[in-house]
Formats: structure tokens, sequence, C-alpha cells
């Protein structure tokens, strides 16, 4: 049977970093290149779709969320994934914050990696931030479960059980052993992320040196920039950079983690490194009140997420379209550039560019419709449409 051809029309489409005006041709859920149809296949769209000069964008993917709607993902991520489609995500990494070890055996195994479908985004694996982090950068992670590699890569093994399904891995690069840690992970195709630390730049370039390449939610638990000693934020600028190497950063631009000075400086500092997370908890969606998260309960008070009782920020409830927003108003950067740092940069991160956050020719057809205002109107994964914004 032949296969559906579908063709996007008066669109303006995200590709080669420019939004310019051209046709999406989509089949078998990937984007084909119209050469081989006008001149090989001399044929026509079965589908054409007005797009009524819409952005055509790739869909969004978050490399740290922690929950959402109602749910962490020690409970459900079936109603995360969903959820997500109406904010223009198409692809995610559920995120584990420190948990115990039990909680760990139970989720790891349970969250899979999965194609996305009208029932929720793709699940690119599992964010496990943490427990091997630095208590006094814990920010809202309870301490009485944080770890450190007593026995180097055994202890990672006996703490979560397996690592089938995880794909980023957040730990504090001051640890005793983290070195020999970070290249066994890297080796089993782990992405290495420095966070939650109170190390200095030495340590953050020792960690790159052994296979680290991003940096968990900049400026955010871990050391202020201090001109003697810049800490892990030294990273966007340090000269001991392997060649060919790019460290990337997750930033939250969601007006409150991260002010935006500290976003433009982040922004011209490391242009090419920058990748838009939002640390959405699972108040994300929910009214003002108390809320349970992990192993406690945090309270949303005035748009913001903090640990019950206290004032201290334990996540955003920001969505990714509004951290884009918020990101672009604060940089004056492109508009391009700031759907890839939601798109293109994270796919990056997780070696996937050529599939995933791009429109080039054979790449998942995942993508998103946005008006001038960058308001989600539609969401497609694999060339098909789980999410149409009502009019």
């Amino acid at each position: 049977m032949a296969l559906t051809l579908k063709q996007f029309k008066n669109c303006r489409i995200l590709r080669n970093h420019k939004i310019q005006k051209e046709d999406l041709w989509i089949r078998n859920g990937k984007i084909i290149n119209p050469e081989k149809i006008f001149f090989d296949e001399k044929t026509k769209a079965d589908i054409q779709i007005d797009c009524r000069n819409a952005i055509i964008a790739p869909g969004f993917i978050e490399l740290q969320i922690n929950g959402g709607f109602g749910y962490d993902f020690s409970y459900s991520d079936d109603t995360v994934a969903k959820g997500l489609l109406s904010h223009g995500v198409t692809s995610f990494c559920p995120t584990v914050v420190t948990s115990p070890k039990e909680i760990y055996h139970k989720v790891l195994r349970k969250i899979k990696k999965r194609a996305g479908n009208e029932d929720g985004a793709n699940v690119l694996g599992i964010h496990v931030e943490g427990p091997f982090i630095n208590v006094e950068k814990k920010g809202a992670h309870p301490d009485q479960y944080i770890r450190n590699f007593a026995m180097g890569f055994e202890t990672v093994m006996e703490t979560y059980g397996t690592l089938d399904d995880v794909t980023i891995l957040t730990l504090a690069p001051e640890l005793v052993n983290s070195c020999d840690v970070i290249k066994e992970l890297v080796a089993r195709d782990v992405v290495v992320s420095v966070g939650h630390s109170m190390g200095d730049l030495k340590h953050g370039e020792a960690a790159v040196s052994c296979g680290a390449s991003f940096i968990t939610h900049l400026f955010n638990a871990m050391l202020p920039f201090h001109h003697r000693d810049p800490g892990l934020v030294g990273l966007l600028a340090s000269d001991k950079i392997p060649e060919g190497k790019t460290v990337y950063f997750g930033i939250i631009s969601d007006g409150t983690h991260t002010h935006p000075a500290a976003l433009r400086i982040a922004y011209r500092t490391h242009p090419n490194g920058l990748v838009l997370v939002t640390d959405a908890i699972s108040a994300l969606g929910l009214e003002e009140g108390k809320h349970t998260i992990g192993q406690f309960e945090v309270e949303i008070r005035e748009g913001k997420a903090f640990v019950a009782g206290t004032n201290t920020l334990c996540g955003s409830i920001a969505t990714m379209t509004e951290c884009v927003k918020i990101f672009k108003e604060a940089t004056g950067c492109s508009t391009e550039y700031a759907l890839e740092a939601a798109s293109l940069h994270p796919a990056q991160v997780l070696g996937i560019s050529d599939k995933k956050g791009t429109l080039d020719f054979e790449a998942d057809a995942d993508f998103i419709f946005l008006n001038d205002d960058l308001d989600v109107l539609q969401t497609w994964i694999a060339g098909e449409r789980v999410y149409f914004k009502p009019t």
C-alpha cells in the first residue's frame, strides 16, 4: 500500500537557522526532499494542508522536567507526556531527583524509552539528577538520600539497579572517584552533567576531560561566579575544553531562577552550548497551594514553587513555551535562536540532531505550528497531529 504523502503549504519553516517561506513534505513519519517527488516519482501530495502563514519549527525537546499536571515520575509519566503536547514538547527526558534506592529500583525499570503519539511525547530516556551530589548545594533534594561514590561505579549500579533507559546523569564532579564513574557512564552512552556542586573550575575541567558534556541548570545549585575562580560557570569560557568538543548547559529562563542579566551573560559568552530547560515540577499546571513532589511538600506562592514552609525555590512551574518567550525578550536574540535553544541544542546534547530538533530532510517529522507571538497552535509527532489548539 502506498504511503500517504503530505504537503504543508503557505508556511514559514525554521530550517538551516532561518525562518523561510517554503513547503514541508512528509511521508512515513519523515521529512522528505521534494525534488525526489518532482523529478523522480513525478507525483503529487495525497493531502495538502494550509498552514495559514504559521511558523513551523522543530518540536521542543525537554531535558530536565521533574513532573507536571499533578504528577512526578515516581507515580506517572503518561499524564505528563500527554500534557506536554499542548506546550509544543514532542520529546522529553523524565527527570528523577534524589530518592531512596528503593524508588530508583522501581521507577528506573518502569519508565522506558518510547515513541510519541497522540497519547504523549517521545520519551528519550531518563535524566537521573542525584543522589551523587554535594549536600551543600542540595537545593530541594532531600539530604538523607544523598550519596558519594564510596565504591566507585559499583555504588552507581547498587543505587540505581539499572541504567538501561538512563540518558542523562547529573553528579557533583568534586566527589571522590567521579572521574572513573564518568568514564564508565560515557562508555555506556550516558550523557554526564555536572551540577548541584561545590566544585571549582578545575573540578569542572577534569570532569569534561573524563567525558562530561553538560551542566545542569547553570547558575543554580553551584558556586557563584568569582573572578579568581569562576567555578563551573567558568566552563563556558574555559580554554581547557578538548578541541572539537562543546560543553552544553541547561538554563532555566522562567523569570524566577535566572536573572535576565545572567541569561544575557550566558547567551553572549557561549551561545552554541545554551539549552533551555524548564526544571518543571509536578505543580506545573496546578493552582497555588501545597502539593507533594518526591519525598516532601512544595508550596506554590505568587507563581513560584518553594519547599513548603521555606523560601527555597525547588523548581519551575513554567512551560517551555514561556521559557522561550522570556529568553527571547531578555536577550534580544532572534526568534530562530530562541526556538533552536529549545529544540536543536538539546538534540545535540543527546547526539540525535540528525533525527530530532531539526526539519532537515530524513529527520523525524516532529514539529509545531506557532504564531508570531510564539504561541503553540498545533503539535505533530511522526507526521501525525497530536494536539490542536481550539480557536
